[in-house]
């Protein structure tokens, strides 16, 4: 059956059927105008854990999610698909993960000269592999990208993006990231480990044609990565967000805020939304959940705004770790679907 009979004979009011795509669509990846990759990896999170699940937790929860969006009424007509979950990178990352708890273990409790020696080789090791999955999302991102997709990433912890950041390097001249993270992630190879999740905006701003890096709701940071930030203050802006709160309790609308932080970016923008920018009723169970943050309606206004105003080249949804209910993976299942229609919005 074509895409175009598939629309036909498809009833977006009707339950999701168990056997359907993402959101209960009927299309393949061949079809849709919007490929989402699975990246499960969390090999590095040393905190919470559960962000490898994301995606599959999304997917599960997408089925509940109504079709009909009055930004986007045509949204699903487009086609939304999900890659296949690559599970070898899965079982990599479980193995991986149990050596990296003997790296940090070691990094902050100590350990004999024989315990040292194994937790550099596991080092050695996993920066090794975190390198080849880079690799391996690069590669698949432009494989979508090569075919005319709009493409998401879905996460997997903060560190899986980066291969995409350099495809998008190689297909733009210049792009900005808009970046909304409780966290700045401008740390230096975090616990040791080169491709940390805490590190994926210091790995990416060696990307050239990255000429702007806009972080918005941060509520954490360290020296080294104000000193980061110092060391780069032409690329990259922060926006804290208790700024944020102080500016609107003395009348400063979220939306001159929201134009504010347009107005920092070029053209083409790349949006990196890790769900712990969110408030962390709303992502109870994420890796590293921190106090403050925007609301879901907060979130989607400045995503809308910014589809009316940037052409959005591509996004990476991560850190969404499933807990005993589908809490988290519910919020993040709407919070992906509108990040795809902000992308396809201008598109």
């Amino acid at each position: 059956m074509s895409k175009a009979s598939k629309i036909k004979t498809f009833d977006p009011n009707g339950p999701g059927h168990p056997d359907a795509g993402i959101y209960g669509l009927p299309f393949t990846t061949d079809e849709a105008d919007i490929v989402l990759v699975p990246v499960p990896w969390e090999v590095t999170t040393s905190y919470g854990g559960g962000t490898s699940h994301g995606p599959d937790a999304i997917f599960e929860a997408s089925s509940q999610v109504d079709l009909f969006n009055p930004e986007f009424p045509s949204l699903w007509k487009r086609g939304i698909a999900m890659d296949e979950v690559p599970k070898a990178l899965l079982e990599q990352s479980k193995a991986l993960k149990k050596e990296a708890k003997l790296v940090i273990d070691v990094l902050i409790e100590g350990g004999d000269t024989k315990q040292k020696a194994k937790a550099k080789k596991a080092l050695e090791r996993i920066n090794a592999e975190c390198e080849v999955m880079n690799m391996w999302v690069e590669q698949r991102t432009s494989y979508w990208l090569e075919r005319g997709k709009l493409v998401g990433l879905v996460g997997g912890d903060h560190s899986t993006p980066l291969g995409f950041y350099r495809a998008q390097g190689k297909r733009h001249k210049s792009f900005g990231i808009l970046h909304i993270d409780a966290h700045l992630d401008l740390r230096v190879a975090y616990e040791g480990f080169t491709y940390s999740h805490a590190s994926i905006m210091y790995n990416a701003l060696p990307i050239k044609q990255l000429t702007k890096l806009v972080s918005v709701g941060t509520r954490d940071l360290c020296e080294q990565e104000n000193n980061v930030f110092l060391s780069h203050k032409e690329r990259v802006r922060i926006v804290r967000s208790a700024d944020v709160r102080r500016q609107q309790y003395e009348g400063v609308t979220w939306r001159d805020q929201c134009d504010a932080i347009i107005a920092a970016l070029p053209e083409q923008v790349h949006i990196s939304f890790d769900i712990d920018g969110l408030d962390p009723m709303l992502c109870p169970h994420t890796g590293t959940p921190v106090p403050g943050g925007f609301q879901f309606e907060e979130a989607t206004y400045l995503l809308s705004r910014l589809a009316k105003e940037r052409t959005i080249i591509g996004f990476d949804l991560v850190e969404v770790a499933p807990g005993k209910d589908e809490w988290d993976a519910n919020v993040g299942a709407r919070l992906l679907f509108h990040l795809c229609g902000a992308m396809a919005s201008r598109r």
